[in-house]
């Protein structure tokens, strides 16, 4: 929300973005998650995410970092060695299995955001959507794939 030409902090301390460990076929889907970081750094909300420092969840991740709020990454140790390469981006919490990475992704987040991916994003997605039908939260989940 903007008044007079400042964006007012939002509600939200730490959103979950859910996203490829990919860049996409689309540069488009580049520029959504770097945009989405800039405007979490805009609004001063910290990201929860899946820890990997490749594709869209490098890019968002970055631009969260390189904004000054905190990054916190949730990755199954397995998938440690496929989905950071080089320096990892602030803190990194490594669990044992892709159950742990979602129920602590949901468990440190206020909302949660998906952007493009694969079948990983999309089962992510529909699980907190699951949990937010069950009663099991009452955190705002929004995707594009919605609009």
């Amino acid at each position: 929300m903007e008044v007079e030409g400042k964006t007012t902090p939002s509600r939200f301390k730490r959103i979950c973005v859910f996203c490829g460990s990919s860049s996409g076929k689309k540069a488009t889907y580049q520029e959504a998650a770097v945009e989405l970081g800039q405007e979490l750094v805009e609004r001063r909300i910290d990201l929860v995410y899946g820890g990997g420092s490749v594709g869209l969840m490098g890019l968002v991740s970055q631009a969260v970092h390189d904004g000054g709020r905190h990054v916190l990454g949730v990755i199954p140790r397995t998938l440690m060695p496929i989905e950071i390469t080089g320096q990892s981006v602030g803190e990194v919490r490594a669990v044992s299995d892709m159950h742990q990475r979602k129920a602590e992704m949901a468990r440190q987040a206020d909302a949660f955001i998906a952007l493009p991916g694969g079948y990983g994003t999309l089962e992510e997605l529909l699980e907190v959507i699951t949990w937010a039908q069950l009663g099991i939260h009452r955190k705002p989940v929004s995707s594009p794939l919605f609009h």
